[in-house]
């Protein structure tokens, strides 16, 4: 395994990284002034301008959909973006810019994937074009949907067409107004003695009649407009059956397929983070005095950094591997690694991110530094995409099945 970085990956860490040196972080105090404009003037899910204004500049660059993967038509593998997506994480709403921020990944690999030409011309070109944004309808109020199998959306065929009834929250975007499509998961066969096969997914245009987002719900305070996460209703939501994903009983395979792609795309932009909390917590150690002496040469501090250097470079290479071997061996071969990440990296990120809260003190809880957001964002990472009780279970059971006929 060679994990150096190629001529063209070093070239392009320098273009996104000279990107949020010029673009990015003097930008970060507008994005949210933006946000307290609109949200004053009663619509906090306006697009930033900001934003808008940036994404031109980075296509002109030719950092536009860096995720594309290589056998879809893209430009580098899973283990040349990793980098690129750390830089990218280092400011949540940075991947936006260049068209490389979630939902709309993974519903676009899905698409690429999994969809017909005729749903890739309707939907997938103006999600690559920028020109429209999209949600992944999956997790339930009512039950544990880390459990996929307890899924209870209905997706019932009528002729013609598919009827779709059911509630959905923690759906990211879908109270945008730029978000045209929603990739729906519910199930079709619910008696089928398969549970892997009973679900389905289906896309469903945001102005079907039937469908209400019915509120925003917050993440430890914060409402993360103007992207949100939503509880939406669908009640006989009536679709063409000319929507369905793959065909019926396939919902859980497309899970599978877009779940591992973002697991390390969300690993690496978290990585990013843990390592701007590392940097603003040495800053912070080295420009206060605190009992005499500089904050910096109190020992308990010098422990705290040479862990959080070892966690994060142990998060990275563990995820860089992860990416070499979904290239080389396929994202099912490569699951233990995927779900080993997606444990460690949330975690060892949390961890560094309150050290450095703690570092800043008072300051590291307000708005004057990003680690508030940065700590509420990355902690809803342990959940999102599989909590990490499921990756632990899903390593633990490959690593017993070693055994089986010793």
């Amino acid at each position: 395994m060679d994990f150096a970085y190629s001529e063209k990956v070093q070239k392009l860490r320098a273009q996104v990284g000279a990107f949020m040196d010029q673009y990015i972080y003097p930008n970060e105090s507008r994005f949210f002034e933006e946000i307290e404009e609109n949200r004053a003037k009663g619509n906090a899910w306006i697009p930033t301008r900001i934003i808008e204004e940036l994404k031109p500049v980075a296509r002109k660059q030719g950092l536009w959909n860096l995720w594309r993967p290589k056998q879809h038509g893209g430009e580098l593998t899973n283990l040349e973006y990793a980098p690129l997506c750390e830089i990218m994480g280092r400011v949540q709403w940075a991947p936006e810019v260049f068209n490389c921020s979630a939902p709309d990944t993974g519903n676009m690999e899905v698409l690429l994937r999994y969809g017909t030409p005729e749903q890739q011309k309707q939907w997938l070109t103006p999600l690559l074009e920028g020109q429209i944004r999209s949600a992944f309808l999956m997790t339930e109020p009512e039950v544990a949907s880390s459990d996929a199998t307890n899924i209870q959306c209905r997706i019932e065929r009528q002729g013609d067409e598919y009827v779709i009834n059911g509630r959905k929250w923690w759906s990211s975007g879908a109270g945008d107004p730029r978000c045209r499509i929603n990739i729906v998961m519910g199930k079709t066969d619910p008696d089928n003695p398969n549970k892997h096969q009973q679900q389905s997914m289906i896309l469903v245009p945001a102005d079907t009649p039937g469908i209400r987002v019915l509120r925003a719900l917050s993440v430890f305070g914060y409402d993360d407009a103007p992207h949100g996460h939503m509880e939406v209703l669908l009640e006989n939501v009536r679709v063409p059956a000319s929507n369905m994903l793959l065909g019926e009983g396939k919902g859980f395979e497309i899970a599978q397929g877009r779940l591992g792609p973002g697991r390390i795309h969300h690993c690496m932009r978290i990585i990013g983070q843990a390592e701007r909390a590392l940097e603003l917590m040495c800053k912070r150690l080295k420009s206060r005095v605190a009992f005499g002496r500089p904050v910096a040469e109190q020992s308990v501090w010098h422990e705290r950094i040479a862990e959080a250097r070892i966690a994060i470079d142990t998060s990275r290479l563990l995820t860089l591997n992860a990416a070499y071997m979904m290239d080389t061996v396929g994202n099912k071969a490569a699951r233990a690694e995927i779900a080993m990440i997606k444990v460690l990296a949330p975690n060892a990120a949390q961890q560094i991110i309150d050290w450095a809260i703690q570092a800043h003190g008072g300051g590291g809880v307000c708005q004057e530094f990003p680690l508030a957001w940065m700590y509420a964002w990355n902690r809803t990472l342990r959940l999102a995409d599989g909590p990490d009780e499921v990756h632990r279970a899903a390593v633990a059971k490959l690593e017993l099945r070693k055994h089986d006929h010793r």
